[in-house]
Parts: C-alpha cells; structure tokens; sequence
C-alpha cells in the first residue's frame, strides 16, 4: 500500500466526532481506521448514564472495522478539543495492540496540532497474543 491519505482519514475522524454522543463529559472524541485496502472506517465516543458502559471513539472504530470484514488496520486518526493533541485511554491503547499492533497512530485536535505515533510508543511492553502463547 502506498502511503496513507492521513489528510482523508482525519477529515473522516473529523466528521465521526460530530455524531459524539457525550451529554455528561461533552468531550467529543471522533476517530477513523483505514485498512489495507482503503477502507475508511469512522468512529465516536458514545456515553451511557451508568458510565461504565462508555465507549470510546477509537474501539467503536476498530470493533466497526473488524465487524465489517476491514482488519488490515494500517492508520487511525483520533481527533479532540484539547490544547494538546490527546493520547488514546489505556482500555483503547490495548485494543489497539490486539486489532492494529502496526497501525500508524495520528492524534491531532482542533486547533492545528497534530503528532504521529505507534502503538509501541503509547503501550510499551504491553499485554498481547504473543504472552498468551508463551504461556501454552
């Protein structure tokens, strides 16, 4: 695949935060998966009055992803209203390391910021498949 069209992916981070469903926080969070094979996939953070039912953007992106066929993840663009760019939460950060292990990660905000990173700077050392194995 050639390089990723980061510019198309937060515009669709970008338009998935506007369907954010956050009366309680109104920390509207959007983000986007793109697959191998181009496929765009956005997501948003949706709230629940009994707040452990929240979900974040990124893992309603990346379970959307999966259930419809798309797990090649090769980029995901999370996008916030935050003075600086915000890092994905460490229940994301682990599914990330489950779903997309070499995804490039793009967080960026609404004022202009924005940083590449991977899931190998967020979770160092993290919990995957491979320890499961390790131990069978």
């Amino acid at each position: 695949m050639a390089q990723p069209d980061y510019a198309t992916l937060m515009d669709a981070a970008l338009q998935a935060r506007a369907h954010a469903y956050v009366p309680y926080s109104k920390f509207a969070v959007g983000a986007a998966v793109l697959s191998a094979n181009g496929t765009i996939v956005p997501g948003c953070n949706i709230e629940n009055a009994a707040y452990p039912m929240t979900i974040c953007a990124e893992r309603v992106a990346l379970f959307s992803a999966y259930a419809a066929g798309a797990s090649d993840i090769v980029a995901i663009a999370v996008v916030t209203d935050t003075a600086e760019v915000a890092s994905p939460c460490g229940a994301c950060r682990q599914v990330i390391n489950e779903l997309a292990p070499h995804a490039t990660i793009v967080l960026f905000n609404l004022h202009g910021a924005q940083q590449l990173t991977d899931i190998q700077q967020l979770l160092p050392h993290g919990f995957g498949p491979r320890q499961l194995e390790e131990a069978m």
